[in-house]
C-alpha cells in the first residue's frame, strides 16, 4: 500500500466521508489511503499520517506457551508500511477513544526473516494460522458499512499478504493482569500456530459478534491462500512444548 502525504490524506479522507460509490472508496483504500485515523495537518503527528492498516487478532504469551500453556489477548494493530519489506504496528488494547497502548509489532516478509541471525529468527512469529483460521481481520470500517463484499475482497486481497510476513511482537502492559498501569518487564508474544491450542472461535466470539465476523466464512474463502511454509526457527515455543509434550500437548 502506497504511503501518502498528509495534504493528500485530508482530501481522501473526504472524499471517502462523501463518495457514494463503494468502488471508490475500495480503490482508495487499497492504495493506502488512511481511514482508520482521523486525517490530520499537524505536522507534529506525521508519523501517524502513514497509519494505513487496522488488523485484529489474539496474541498469546511465549513464555507460557513453552510450558504449553495459552494466555491470550486480542490485540487491535493500527500498521504502517515503512518499506516494501517493513511494516511497524502499533498495539492497543482496543479501537476506542479511551484504548490503551499495550506494545509493538513488525513485520517481514519471509526472505527477510531468512536473513536475521538464528538467535533472532526465533523470536518470530508466523502468520499462516492466523490468516487461514480466520482469526487474523481486518474490521470493516465505517466507509464500507453496507458494502461488506467489496471489503472482503479487499481483506483478502491483504490477507494473501500478510500471510507470508513474520512478526516480532512485545507487549509492554498485561492488561489482563495489571488494568491500571503497565507493570513488570516486556512480554515477548506469539499467536497460535494450530487448533489444538485453544477454540478460537470461542476465544473470539465477543470479538467477532463486534465486527460482525464469521469465522466460518473466514476460512472457506481464504482456503486458496496458501502460506510459505514455516521455517524452523519461528514460532519456536509452541514446538518446544510439542516435543515435551506439555500443557495443551500432554497426552
Amino acid at each position: 500500500m502506497s504511503l501518502v502525504s498528509a495534504s493528500i490524506t485530508n482530501a481522501a479522507a473526504g472524499l471517502l466521508k462523501f463518495s457514494p460509490t463503494a468502488w471508490l472508496k475500495s480503490w482508495l483504500l487499497y492504495i493506502g489511503i488512511q481511514t482508520h485515523v482521523r486525517a490530520t495537518i499537524d505536522p507534529e503527528l506525521k508519523p501517524l499520517h502513514n497509519v494505513c492498516e487496522y488488523l485484529n487478532a489474539l496474541h498469546i504469551y511465549a513464555d507460557e506457551a513453552r510450558e504449553g500453556k495459552v494466555r491470550s489477548v486480542e490485540a487491535h494493530h493500527f500498521c504502517s508500511h515503512v518499506r516494501k519489506d517493513l511494516r511497524q504496528c502499533l498495539i492497543y488494547d482496543s479501537c476506542t477513544p479511551g484504548a490503551r497502548l499495550i506494545g509493538i509489532e513488525y513485520m517481514i516478509p519471509k526472505e527477510k526473516y531468512l536473513q536475521l541471525p538464528e538467535d533472532e529468527q526465533k523470536l518470530w512469529h508466523s502468520h499462516e494460522f492466523e490468516v487461514q483460521s480466520g482469526m487474523l481481520v481486518l474490521p470493516t470500517p465505517e466507509t464500507h458499512r453496507g458494502h461488506a463484499d467489496a471489503w472482503e475482497k479487499l481483506e483478502t486481497q491483504a490477507m494473501s499478504e500478510v500471510v507470508g510476513l513474520y512478526g516480532k511482537t512485545w507487549h509492554t502492559w498485561q492488561v489482563d493482569i495489571h488494568e491500571d498501569i503497565p507493570m513488570g518487564a516486556p512480554k515477548l508474544m506469539g499467536s497460535l500456530t494450530e487448533f489444538q491450542q485453544l477454540n478460537i472461535d470461542e476465544a473470539l466470539e465477543d470479538r467477532n459478534r463486534r465486527f460482525d465476523v464469521d469465522p466460518r466464512r473466514k476460512r472457506e474463502v481464504r482456503k486458496g491462500i496458501e502460506g510459505p511454509g514455516i521455517p524452523k526457527n519461528a514460532d519456536p515455543w509452541w514446538k518446544e512444548a510439542k516435543e515435551k509434550k506439555l500443557g495443551v500437548y500432554a497426552e
